[in-house]
């Protein structure tokens, strides 16, 4: 029978801690609610006390299956766990688990703390005995176990033996510098449990300093602990804690762990975690990553024409898993590797059937070809390769047409004799059989210049006819671009990313000298791409 194995999540706290990130109070709660629907048993909300907004989590925290859970910190040195403020701080989050961290390095204790390693066992102690006694489940982080552990393993052991005879559910080795290796991992840890703490009471915490968090962390399960410490997407401090989108496909779909663990994560639940990952990301107003693992959008795609055409016949010859079991999809992108097998799985996929043999493919495949040696590159681009097939095979439909398009840009003193920059987009087009002209500045609602390519998207997408009111949910959500050559006669390609409300996401690039129309180019494959996927080729 599968042994359990325990997911502690702690993106709201040890996550939130990433340079650049800060959750508000709302996003708190929504990522809450997803932890809780993807099954982890512990949801980690934050430090009440030290912040106002993980206060106010605390106040308004979700009812969830998963236990919520407080952190904060044992007792300081000098006085009583009853009388402590910052101890009855997290226990005043009304939590029913509660977890504090605390010194394990003979170093830390007395460099940091200034106490004898004594009065920092009698701390521990205490510490975790007032939390039972409070009737909370109590855990543990072993802050810089491995560390001490190298340095002084009688003590760290000592440490440890403290908090579990104290009463603590949960006793969590922390590699809180994330310079430790799997294979040390495995051995400490197994040392540990005969040194006396079962496994069952013993979790990991790592960060991924050496990129080696996971490993770390299945090193850890291997030797016998059952509680893993991780975040989504890998967040936390400085290069981040253990990617628990990483680690829960591992545990229910890589052997050993498949059958010999089970989690509170269902094979159902599983298939919303690309989605889960992604709205994080969307939370974080940050560009999802590519190449990461299972839930990247690059995780399942196959560039080469060799690969392509294999995968066609048995996803299985260059695929380790269903992409669907963790909510991702299969991507065949376009490039000067693809071949005819690529090509035509490609344009399947975007509704385009072309049969074995058609003349166009090959005319499509020498198109596409002859333009990334301009500076083009459809390997991302799916949305413009998609355009560009249709023009060639005939089925791109007569939408608008773009007579032409003016930008000024203007450097300005405002009302506070300050110099700013502005910029002003005029774009003409043939639409409904009209000419309609449209003028858009690039300045905000908040008086900030967004530059001249905001002006040109505003001014694209504000006067197209009957199409105007099916742009109103579309943005940009990134923008790059790349010098492909160099000196004088340097070539600009533009990659845009764009979004709707619907949950689409698509990519399209623009390629010129001039980073204005390499941009245009760009936003006007970005606006028909989505007009022709909203109509529909029928109505279109």
């Amino acid at each position: 029978m599968p042994e359990r194995l325990y997911l502690y999540d702690t993106t709201l706290r040890d996550g939130q801690q990433t340079q650049g990130v800060q959750f508000s109070t709302e996003e708190k709660l929504q990522i809450a609610q997803a932890l809780d629907s993807l099954g982890v048993d512990h949801i980690e909300g934050g430090w009440p006390g030290a912040n106002p907004t993980d206060s106010a989590f605390f106040d308004n925290a979700p009812q969830t299956r998963a236990q919520m859970t407080a952190f904060g910190m044992t007792k300081r040195p000098g006085m009583s766990a009853q009388n402590d403020d910052v101890l009855a701080a997290v226990l005043n989050a009304n939590t029913k688990a509660v977890c504090i961290v605390g010194k394990t390095h003979e170093f830390h204790v007395t460099t940091a703390l200034g106490i004898s390693l004594d009065e920092n066992l009698t701390l521990l102690s205490d510490s975790v005995a007032h939390l039972v006694a409070s009737g909370r489940e109590a855990l543990f982080d072993a802050e810089h176990f491995f560390d001490g552990y190298k340095a002084n393993p009688a003590y760290a052991l000592q440490c440890l033996k403290a908090v579990y005879e104290a009463g603590a559910r949960w006793v969590v080795l922390c590699d809180t510098n994330g310079g430790t290796l799997p294979h040390e991992i495995g051995r400490i840890t197994a040392e540990v449990i005969a040194a006396g703490i079962p496994g069952d009471h013993l979790g990991i915490h790592t960060h991924n300093d050496t990129e080696n968090a996971v490993a770390c962390s299945l090193a850890a399960v291997d030797a016998g602990a059952r509680q893993i410490q991780g975040t989504l997407n890998g967040l936390g401090e400085r290069c981040g804690n253990a990617n628990l989108t990483s680690l829960i496909p591992i545990l229910l779909l890589k052997e050993p762990y498949a059958s010999q663990f089970e989690t509170g994560v269902t094979k159902e639940a599983l298939q919303g975690l690309t989605r889960i990952s992604r709205m994080l990301d969307e939370i974080l107003n940050r560009v999802p990553m590519k190449q990461a693992g299972f839930v990247g959008s690059s995780a399942f795609a196959h560039k080469a024409g060799l690969h392509a055409s294999a995968i066609a016949k048995d996803p299985t010859t260059y695929e380790h898993i269903d992409p669907a079991l963790v909510g991702n999809a299969r991507i065949v992108p376009m490039s000067n590797q693809a071949g005819q097998s690529n090509l035509r799985k490609r344009l399947a996929e975007a509704g385009l059937d072309v049969p074995k043999g058609d003349p166009a493919l090959g005319l499509i495949l020498d198109e596409v070809k002859a333009r990334e040696a301009q500076g083009y590159s459809y390997d991302t681009a799916q949305a413009s390769f998609e355009l560009l097939a249709r023009a060639a095979l005939g089925k791109m439909p007569d939408l608008f047409e773009v007579k032409r398009y003016r930008v000024t840009v203007e450097r300005r003193k405002n009302k506070y004799d300050k110099m700013v920059s502005l910029s002003e987009a005029v774009v003409v087009v043939k639409v409904d059989g009209q000419k309609r002209q449209s003028v858009s500045e690039s300045m905000d609602e908040t008086g900030s210049d967004r530059g001249p390519v905001n002006a040109l998207s505003k001014a694209l997408s504000k006067d197209l006819g009957q199409y105007s009111a099916m742009l109103d949910d579309m943005r940009l959500v990134d923008f790059k671009v790349r010098i492909t050559q160099g000196g004088t006669e340097a070539v600009t390609r533009v990659i845009i990313d764009s979004e709707d409300g619907a949950g689409q996401r698509w990519s399209t690039v623009g390629v010129s000298a001039n980073i204005v129309d390499a941009s245009f180019e760009a936003l006007l494959d970005a606006i028909r791409w989505k007009l022709i996927r909203d109509l529909g080729e029928k109505n279109a």
